[in-house]
């Protein structure tokens, strides 16, 4: 399960935001999952409870926000949503997609103390 490696990177980014802001306490965490980025949300929301138990964001509550996949087709030049990563164009229906969003990993926002 990567999700967990994931998480625990996730924490060393809120541990630096601390270190460098001068919080000392996480309350919430805004986490972007991308649909094409291989990452499963459920499963990062275990690890965040395991991962985040004596931390300075024990107890914090987890809020994912889904980005959808979008790509560009270079066949017909239109950019639309991907529902995978190597899909066929939804509007043409060629293969050479270009994914252009949708595979990222972010912590977007905090609410601290």
């Amino acid at each position: 399960m990567h999700e967990m490696s994931l998480t625990e990177s996730v924490v060393e980014i809120l541990r630096e935001e601390a270190r460098r802001q001068g919080f000392s306490r996480v309350k919430t965490v805004w986490l972007e999952i991308g649909a094409l980025g291989g990452v499963e949300p459920e499963a990062m929301e275990f690890c965040f409870d395991v991962v985040t138990r004596g931390t300075l964001a024990e107890g914090a509550r987890l809020e994912i926000i889904r980005t959808p996949g979008r790509g560009y087709c270079l066949d017909c030049g239109e950019e639309s949503p991907l529902e995978e990563r190597f899909g066929a164009c939804p509007k043409c229906g060629g293969n050479h997609m270009q994914m252009t969003g949708g595979d990222q990993l972010r912590v977007k926002e905090l609410e601290v103390d």
